[in-house]
């Protein structure tokens, strides 16, 4: 967990974890429903956990987030091992490898889930809020990005949108 502020940054957070798409539901044997990602709980848990950390060492003054928000999200995916190198060049990413994670899981996905988690912690009252994102991304671990962390996880930031100013 990191805690810091910049000019406008209402609230700012990194969590490191797996990042979990939330979205696709799977019927149950007596027609109940229940999410098909079973690393969906273990995300929002941490999230929610990284975030009432940050809020309690702020006393929680100004939370939950009232008015239209903007959001930062950049989301550090694990690069497959078939992108590294093997034997002593194990952990370098081979020259094929692809520089974004274009594939699963999707990148809209993973905002609900993280989102979600936001909401139960309070940092804001509803991710209606948001209106606006200033950045949206995957990004692989250690890419060249300045938001890229060196683990799977994610970067938050979140200001006031801009007529909110």
């Amino acid at each position: 967990m990191t805690v810091t502020t910049r000019a406008g940054v209402l609230f700012e957070l990194t969590v490191l974890g797996t990042p979990a798409p939330q979205g696709s539901k799977s019927k149950g044997k007596n027609g109940e429903m229940y999410e098909s990602s079973a690393l969906l709980k273990p995300w929002r848990d941490r999230v929610h956990t990284y975030a009432c950390q940050v809020l309690n060492l702020r006393g929680r003054r100004g939370f939950p987030l009232a008015g239209a928000l903007e959001v930062d999200l950049v989301l550090s995916l694990a690069r497959p091992k078939s992108h590294m190198g093997t034997g002593r060049y194990g952990r370098r990413v081979l020259a094929s490898a692809p520089a974004f994670p274009a594939v699963k899981p999707d990148l809209s996905k993973l905002v609900r889930s993280t989102e979600d988690a936001l909401t139960t912690a309070r940092v804001w009252r509803d991710d209606a809020q948001v209106v606006a994102y200033g950045r949206l991304a995957k990004v692989y671990v250690l890419a060249r990005d300045p938001d890229a962390l060196t683990e799977p996880g994610a970067v938050i930031r979140i200001r006031a949108a801009e007529g909110e100013r």
